[in-house]
């Protein structure tokens, strides 16, 4: 008979197609961040099947760990995010 309902690893698998989709038609900065962000959700898809009730939510939480490890990995080179004093003033 079949499955009736997708799982949380299909529809995350959707959503990252869709954001490559969307990607494309995209120019410059948001083409490549469209890109990275479809890749960032397809990261985590196994770990997220097991804790997350929806794709979004798997999408959303995949996207945020891999923007904290850029973070830590920015800050333990030194670099930070306002690229290296911390100062975000002009």
């Amino acid at each position: 008979m079949g499955r009736s309902f997708s799982s949380v690893r299909q529809g995350l698998k959707s959503v990252a197609e869709r954001w490559e989709r969307t990607a494309r038609h995209t120019e410059g900065t948001a083409h490549s961040a469209g890109e990275r962000l479809a890749g960032m959700v397809k990261q985590h898809s196994s770990e997220t099947f097991f804790g997350c009730n929806g794709p979004a939510e798997a999408a959303l939480f995949s996207v945020l760990v891999e923007m904290h490890r850029w973070q830590d990995k920015d800050e333990a080179s030194g670099e930070g995010v306002a690229g290296g004093d911390g100062d975000v003033d002009p």
